[in-house]
């Protein structure tokens, strides 16, 4: 849509930013006639980690974890409504995976965007200020959008190690793959710098054609050991309201301790892949008669330093447990890295009603508001700090959007669970 708006109209809501959090969002508002919102996002289309799309790839939630199910299973804009309508639903059943395709799941979230009339995309804010009780959103089009609160969905972006800002050269990191694989292939030898789902996704297929292509291939991580996500079903009421309710009321400090102790919850690799690499490795190692295939893993090894130069890549690394520093030369890159969330600079007018913890990332409170009044503006993830694992969770989306939608309202609209957990987090 890309409607301009009317200088006299005051929204209920603008939501800043269109990922699956604050388009959950922009569904489930869409149906209250109560609230007037509106949803803004500078890309001219959806895009979610289309960087990612790799054959099979699929999400490691369940399709109920869709954009509103978890908050209004009768919804039309349900993964499975989505499916009814492209006449898809029955090879879906037949399927009997729980887990969508990632190039499917994106493919539904455009779909969902496309039946929205809240949503404007092309839509570049640059500067949000706070007048006569009103936040104005302004774009880069000239277009002012004044609203009583805000929702704050920019999401995250990729993370560069300190050692490779700045490098130079054509390294990559995982977002980019898909559009540079090719000529990533043609490089003689390939690192891949990091752990989680993406870079075992990536060593994976780059793997597999070893032998077309001819590379020598790394996988590096600073990881103790290439470490499953954690998907034990009393592991999973992590991700509920109980552990929300335990995990925000820590002190900040030991938030902080958890937050890193933690990540093996949501950033480790699929177990089912772990165990297909080592099956292709062993593939590869028979095909060639018990030599070595050209492919180094290594674990406990931090990258320290880098250096561009001659068309590739001098890596240095510590081995932790062993204290000892190596180097790896490579010509090709991958930075298998993560992601990580900044402030938006477009928020600098109204910092002074923003709220800090002494970290300085987002106080953000239990009922996802991190301004000062602690219902004007909210956030959508990049709240592992003060809600663990539930912030980034596809899952959580809704019952966040529900709590949300609440707050706008002054009284539930969607019934917002409160207890679900079988365990108890505290004494």
């Amino acid at each position: 849509m890309t409607a301009h708006p009317e200088p006299s109209r005051a929204y209920d809501l603008v939501g800043i930013g269109l990922g699956p959090f604050n388009l959950g969002l922009a569904c489930l508002t869409e149906p209250i006639a109560e609230l007037d919102c509106v949803f803004l996002e500078s890309k001219p289309d959806f895009e979610w980690h289309s960087g990612m799309f790799l054959d099979g790839a699929h999400l490691q939630t369940p399709f109920m974890s869709d954009l509103v199910t978890l908050a209004d299973p009768t919804s039309s804009y349900s993964f499975l409504n989505y499916l009814k309508e492209k006449g898809r639903l029955y090879p879906f059943y037949i399927r009997e995976n729980f887990y969508p395709l990632r190039v499917e799941y994106d493919d539904y979230c455009r779909w969902a965007a496309g039946k929205l009339s809240s949503v404007r995309f092309g839509a570049t804010v640059t500067r949000v200020t706070y007048e006569d009780g009103l936040y104005a959103v302004r774009t880069a089009a000239g277009d002012s959008y004044r609203a009583r609160h805000l929702v704050l969905g920019t999401g995250t972006t990729p993370f560069l190690p300190e050692p490779c800002r700045g490098l130079g050269g054509d390294l990559l990191h995982t977002a980019e793959y898909t559009r540079r694989r090719e000529e990533l292939r043609a490089k003689k030898s390939i690192t891949i710098v990091g752990s989680g789902q993406s870079a075992a996704e990536i060593y994976h297929e780059l793997l597999g054609e070893i032998d077309v292509h001819g590379y020598q291939l790394n996988w590096v991580t600073r990881s103790p050991r290439f470490f499953p996500l954690e998907y034990t079903k009393l592991t999973l009421e992590m991700t509920s309201p109980d552990y929300v309710d335990y995990f925000r009321a820590l002190p900040e400090e030991t938030r902080y301790r958890l937050e890193k102790q933690q990540k093996g919850l949501f950033k480790g690799i699929n177990s089912d892949l772990i165990d297909a690499v080592f099956d292709l490795l062993y593939q590869k190692n028979a095909e060639r008669g018990g030599r070595p295939v050209p492919t180094r893993l290594l674990t406990n090894s931090s990258l320290v330093h880098a250096r561009h130069e001659d068309g590739g890549y001098t890596l240095g690394f510590h081995h932790d447990e062993q204290g000892k520093d190596f180097e790896i030369r490579t010509e090709g890159l991958v930075l298998a890295t993560g992601y990580h969330y900044e402030p938006p600079a477009f928020l600098d007018p109204v910092r002074d009603r923003l709220r800090f913890d002494g970290h300085g990332r987002f106080d953000v409170g239990r009922n996802y508001a991190v301004d000062v009044t602690g219902r004007g503006v909210f956030l959508q993830n990049a709240g592992v700090h003060t809600h663990s694992v539930t912030s980034p969770d596809l899952g959580m989306g809704p019952y966040r959007n529900s709590c949300i939608i609440r707050e706008l309202l002054g009284g539930e609209y969607y019934p917002v669970e409160k207890t679900i957990a079988f365990q108890e987090f505290g004494v």
